[in-house]
């Protein structure tokens, strides 16, 4: 018979073996830290997730195709001089008001418009980029991954983080379907490497090692405003602090001085985000009437976002999702018709628009569009609405396979095909 002792000591010696295993070198730094993930399993996590990620959260920003091709020029200028050259970097603007950035493994890096319009210039963005660039290069997010789940396959994540009870509630899936934000909480230390690394890449791709003095010094500023309450998330993922801004200064002493700041150009790249800031205005406080369950007032605040910017899809989206509410199903489907026409690429709308499909009895179109869904990403939603499609087209079998796979997520929408998996069964 094995003694407590010797388990505990075979424990303690195998827990110290996987520690040692789980020893890498951080290349930014050249120090020794713990890594749970290789390099090889950090690029295919980062490459896998990243549409997943961006599908979540709103897709990318599709009405001005320059301003992505800029980021990602500002992006690639930074990673060439980086410690990590040669990860497969990805830079991409999001369609979304949250103002926030933040760095998969692998370089899979992305940056909401809610963001860019608080900067002023292509240095502030270069400081923004390079300690994201920083994060990926030093393996921060593989480490953060390693200690705490912040990361999710979509099918999962989306099961857990959204409710559905009936085809009326689509506003309310219309608010939390892209509320699952990829947020990695740093240490303090990773912070600092990140601000600090930032700028010498700032500095070596001739950019003013200033420009992330003067960010902090926004954000420090932000974070005691009104304003504060609108950037949870990039305070809770990137938290300011005078601190912070002292240690820039003291980098920035390091650095050359001078270096571009490239403010018109910057100016330029987010003119049309400018111009259409009161329309984005007015679908937020569109969500936020939502909230406060004032649909009427959504109602005519997304119409006049319309009006405002009449290319811009998640506002047809939204209108959408108000009139399902009011169980207007044809002028909800109309609307949804629009978004697919104006932005085809993200998952909400092709999944929504199959949901209102089949509400109205149209089986072929709701089973074409929810598959379609399925295409741009997993969700259980998709999955259980299929099932009922098939259900009441009497293909039994295809309708069990899809309700299996919405329960595997959990959450009311879990439970819902749970329920209906067992009506069958008890058919049969």
């Amino acid at each position: 018979m094995i003694s407590r002792a010797l388990k505990f000591s075979t424990a303690t010696v195998g827990l110290a073996a996987a520690l040692l295993a789980g020893c890498a070198v951080n290349p930014v730094t050249g120090e020794k830290e713990l890594s749970l993930m290789s390099p090889g399993q950090e690029l295919a996590l980062g490459e896998q997730q990243y549409p997943v990620n961006q599908q979540q959260q709103g897709g990318q920003y599709a009405i001005d195709p320059a301003l992505q091709d800029y980021v990602n020029r500002v992006g690639q200028k930074l990673a060439r001089v980086s410690d990590q050259p040669q990860l497969p970097y990805e830079f991409v603007v999001l369609n979304n008001s949250v103002p926030n950035a933040w760095a998969l493994p692998g370089g899979k890096i992305a940056v909401n418009r809610g963001l860019l319009v608080l900067l002023e210039d292509e240095a502030e963005l270069a400081a923004v980029l390079g300690h994201e660039i920083v994060h990926a290069a030093a393996r921060h997010s593989a480490a953060a991954m390693s200690q705490q789940q912040v990361l999710g396959a979509g099918l999962a994540v989306l099961g857990a983080a959204t409710k559905e009870t009936a085809y009326g509630d689509l506003v309310t899936l219309g608010g939390q379907l892209g509320g699952t934000a990829y947020i990695a909480r740093y240490g303090r230390s990773n912070e600092l490497e990140s601000d600090k690394y930032g700028m010498k890449y700032m500095a070596a791709a001739g950019y003013d090692p200033q420009g992330a003095v003067r960010l902090q010094r926004k954000f420090v500023e932000l974070s005691k405003g009104k304003q504060a309450g609108g950037l949870e998330a990039l305070f809770a993922s990137h938290p300011p602090s005078q601190a912070r801004v002292d240690a820039n200064i003291e980098h920035a002493k390091q650095l050359a001085k001078g270096g571009a700041t490239n403010r018109a150009a910057y100016q330029k790249a987010i003119a049309q985000l400018k111009r259409d800031a009161d329309a984005y205005k007015s679908y937020d406080d569109a969500m936020a009437a939502i909230n406060d369950k004032q649909y009427d007032r959504a109602l005519t605040l997304v119409r006049q976002a319309q009006r405002q910017q009449p290319k811009e899809a998640s506002f047809y989206a939204l209108e959408g999702d108000l009139l399902a509410h009011q169980k207007q199903y044809q002028s909800a489907h109309t609307a949804y018709d629009r978004a697919v026409q104006k932005n085809p690429s993200l998952f909400s709308h092709w999944l929504k628009r199959g949901m209102v499909a089949a509400q109205l009895n149209n089986y072929t179109a709701a089973e074409r569009d929810l598959n379609r869904s399925l295409r741009y990403l997993e969700t259980p939603h998709a999955h259980y609405y299929l099932g009922q499609v098939y259900e009441k087209q009497g293909n039994v079998k295809n309708a069990y396979s899809h309700y299996q796979t919405a329960a595997s997520a959990g959450g009311d929408i879990g439970s819902k095909a749970q329920a209906r998996m067992q009506a069958i069964t008890n058919k049969g």
